[in-house]
């Protein structure tokens, strides 16, 4: 006993190092409380300071893990290069949200970087983690985060609502997701998905329990993912919540929600029991319908904030697609993630700039807006441009990758729902065009109809979207330098 013990500590010991990012993060999310509490008196960007410097400090530490594979915590924790790249993004992701927030709202909002750094912490356990009891904790970090984030700088009874309603659906996913992992506790014993045992338990478990369960535990998934149909939160969340907190929850904690979707999708369609078919057509049916709830939902928006939401939803149909089609080929996964945090964080600072600007984020508001500010309304068709998938942007190279893997599968399977697959995708790559173009067609070719009293806004976010724009372009021209950095 006192041997097994001593081990037990050993390889807790020898497991630290794995955590570094980690705990730096834990680390930073306690200095932000202790300058929210005792320094933003005197100095009111302590808590916004030390949020920089942690992500900073934790962007290095992720680099330096770079290239390592490993193991700790009796294989609770996993640390690869997928996961390493997938929370490199969410750090630089979360620095430009800090950078968001402080420019949008700089009084009183000192507590709100310590909540940011908690759900970083979250999503990283979600990227790299194979245990379903970290998962969870993973995923109740995030969702409890975002919870604060869509309340708290919440000034109008819109605002109130969204927050109220996400998290009562979050909530009520959460406690279903819960009971589906305790069933699958109960049913094999163990907790991590990718292991034998837990693969063995399945296979030898009555069909109708597992998938049962199954379909539990992807309430809690779908719900961080918005895939259909747990979307239902997210439009009238993404139009009354702040526009920064928005850009936040439509990008980030889906790149951690996919990791894991991706690692579990891997293990189980791969497990050689019955329910192996049935994930590969359940994720192609999912794919297929969200794509185009999303896209044709989208058409019907005049909000810009809410049309977005409904894209954010199609883009899940592809993002589920790029799954489908994962063929240990993780670098076009990330690369494909990596064209949609980029694009969807830029399109947001654009609408929020305009917001500040006009007071409106309605698609008739933006008549006439082109001739006014020229350079953002060209910088944002581009982003819308890539949105879509159009060439000469990463949007484009993303998507066009995601339909060939897809389609190397199909030659390999011959099978028919992949064809299907490939049809709704493009259908959907059209569809949006449509809603997309409204944005230049109203800013370049449609005359005001009313006068606005302009508000000056940050300089400085305008700034940060001409640089994604720029990367969007970059690396629409020169995918391979992006595809060999994470290859």
């Amino acid at each position: 006993m006192n041997l097994s013990i001593a081990n037990i500590l050993d390889e807790i010991i020898a497991s630290v190092p794995l955590l570094k990012p980690e705990l730096l993060l834990i680390a930073g999310f306690i200095i932000c409380i202790f300058c929210a509490l005792f320094l933003q008196k005197w100095w009111k960007d302590s808590a916004f300071a030390a949020c920089l410097a942690t992500t900073v400090v934790l962007i290095y530490a992720l680099v330096e893990q770079l290239g390592l594979s490993a193991t700790g915590f009796s294989n609770m924790w996993l640390v690869d290069p997928v996961g390493t790249y997938a929370r490199l993004m969410i750090a630089v992701s979360t620095l430009i949200i800090a950078i968001f927030i402080q420019q949008r709202y700089r009084a009183h909002n000192g507590d709100v970087y310590s909540v940011l750094l908690a759900a970083t912490l979250g999503m990283n356990v979600l990227a790299a983690t194979t245990n379903w009891l970290l998962a969870f904790i993973g995923i109740e970090i995030v969702s409890i985060a975002s919870y604060v984030l869509v309340g708290f700088f919440a000034d109008s009874k819109k605002q109130a609502e969204a927050a109220m309603k996400y998290a009562l659906f979050g909530s009520v996913c959460a406690a279903v997701m819960l009971y589906g992992l305790s069933l699958i506790y109960g049913l094999t014993g163990d907790l991590d998905f990718r292991s034998a045992q837990h693969l063995q338990g399945l296979m030898t478990s009555p069909q109708a329990m597992v998938t049962i369960a199954f379909l539990f535990v992807f309430v809690g998934i779908g719900f961080k993912l918005s895939f259909v149909p747990f979307h239902i939160w997210s439009p009238d969340v993404y139009q009354g919540a702040p526009t920064p907190v928005t850009a936040f929850l439509s990008t980030i904690p889906k790149v951690a929600a996919l990791i894991l979707f991706m690692r579990l999708y891997k293990a189980w369609s791969a497990g050689g029991f019955y329910f192996s078919d049935l994930m590969v057509w359940f994720m192609i049916t999912v794919a297929i319908v969200t794509m185009l709830v999303g896209n044709l939902a989208a058409l019907r928006q005049n909000d810009v904030k809410r049309m977005m939401a409904y894209s954010s939803i199609g883009h899940t149909g592809f993002l589920l697609m790029s799954i489908s089609a994962y063929q240990d080929t993780s670098s076009y996964i990330l690369f494909y993630i990596f064209a949609y945090v980029v694009t969807n964080l830029a399109a947001f600072i654009f609408i929020d700039h305009i917001e500040q600007r006009t007071g409106t984020t309605e698609l008739t508001g933006y008549a006439g807006l082109g001739k006014k500010m020229p350079l953002l309304f060209v910088c944002f068709t581009v982003v819308a441009v890539s949105l879509i998938g159009l060439p000469p942007t990463i949007g484009f190279v993303g998507k066009l990758m995601i339909f060939s893997a897809v389609f190397d599968l199909y030659g390999d399977t011959q099978a028919t729902a992949l064809v299907l697959l490939l049809i709704v995708g493009v259908l959907t790559s059209v569809i949006s065009l449509f809603f997309y173009f409204r944005i230049p067609l109203y800013a370049f070719l449609r005359n005001a109809d009313r006068q606005y009293m302009e508000h000056r806004g940050s300089a400085i976010l305008p700034l940060l979207a001409y640089v994604l724009t720029a990367l969007i372009i970059f690396f629409g021209l020169f995918p391979d330098l992006l595809l060999r950095m994470l290859g």
